[in-house]
């Protein structure tokens, strides 16, 4: 057996309602284990609130946490069962409920629907647990690895003979850094220009988040296809620092490209048609021909210094090329040069 307790009132209509519902209901289940003699190891959900350190020092709500914190320690000591207790510090993850006690989920609902938010101070900070994060850390527990700490004001110490636990992954952020991540995910429509997201960073715990809040109508957005006789080319995704990726359609028998760049380079994928990419190096006679098709998927290489075209060999079927590009496009500096390949 293992018992969590992440039970708690933290929106009461009355404050006395904290110490009933918080403290009330962690007595009544340890007394229900002592009575059953049920040693099993207990985890309980209590607040960083519970420091009662700085803007929590009159916190009714942190207050009833530390009451339940003593009564768990007491409670280990009295039946030497094992006892976990995290000071959570913010949640935030999908579905979330708005405009209730998280930040983000109100920020994220409001921008992802188009409804204002109020900041009094952008450079407050935050420190946040992401969901997933916190479900990890509850499995860590269930197998005896959880993570041991203790508190040098708000601020957890790993310690592995802590008297408290912690989720070892948290992320401290301004309110001003919050908001500005997320007008930009809402901008990624427009602009195709994706945010930075790491593995295991905050942007990308906070894009997935806000992604949950998108209603029906903003899940799909349409792309700009830039069209004429010869098929089309459509930028898909931009990146700040990996370049961009785009979509060309070729009709049957059309030529395309026929310029080189000096810098810019870029990987043509071929994912359905027959055809034939072409490419020279400047200055010299020698032409190197690359048969591409949908049905063996390659990537080649467009090299610097090399003018290259692509050719649909089919007489009735599109050639579509995914292309990968360096760098943004940029029509101040487009680093491309007209020259046939041959």
């Amino acid at each position: 057996d293992f018992v969590f307790n992440l039970a708690g009132v933290n929106r009461p209509k009355d404050n006395s309602e904290f110490m009933e519902g918080n403290f009330g209901f962690a007595s009544k289940l340890l007394n229900t284990l002592k009575k059953y003699q049920n040693n099993c190891p207990v985890m309980l959900s209590s607040s960083i609130q519970a420091t009662l350190i700085d803007r929590y020092g009159q916190s009714d709500y942190g207050k009833s946490k530390l009451a339940g914190e003593e009564l768990f320690f007491e409670y280990g000591k009295e039946t030497n069962a094992k006892v976990l207790v995290y000071r959570f510090p913010n949640l935030f993850g999908k579905w979330s409920r708005s405009n209730y006690n998280s930040v983000i989920a109100t920020f994220c609902n409001n921008i992802a629907n188009d409804l204002p938010i109020q900041v009094s101070d952008a450079s407050v900070q935050l420190e946040l647990v992401y969901i997933d994060d916190l479900v990890e850390e509850m499995f860590n527990c269930l197998q005896g690895k959880e993570h041991r700490c203790r508190y040098d004001g708000l601020q957890p110490i790993f310690d592995e003979n802590g008297k408290y636990c912690c989720v070892k992954t948290t992320h401290k952020v301004s309110l001003g850094r919050i908001v500005e991540l997320l007008e930009s995910f809402k901008q990624q429509p427009q602009n195709l220009l994706m945010t930075e997201i790491g593995n295991n960073s905050f942007e990308k715990k906070l894009y997935s988040t806000y992604l949950s809040y998108l209603p029906k109508e903003k899940i799909v957005f349409d792309l700009k296809m830039n069209t004429d006789d010869r098929g089309s080319f459509t930028e898909l995704l931009k990146t700040k620092t990996h370049g961009q990726f785009s979509v060309n359609i070729s009709k049957p028998g059309v030529t395309k490209g026929q310029h080189w760049h000096n810098t810019k380079w870029e990987l043509f994928i071929v994912v359905s048609g027959k055809g034939l990419i072409q490419q020279r190096k400047i200055g010299s006679d020698e032409v190197l021909n690359f048969e591409v098709s949908g049905e063996k998927i390659q990537a080649v290489y467009m090299l610097p210094g090399y003018t290259h075209n692509i050719i649909n060999l089919s007489e009735n079927e599109n050639l579509i090329t995914i292309m990968w590009a360096n760098e943004i496009f940029d029509i101040n500096c487009p680093d491309t040069f007209f020259e046939v390949v041959e």
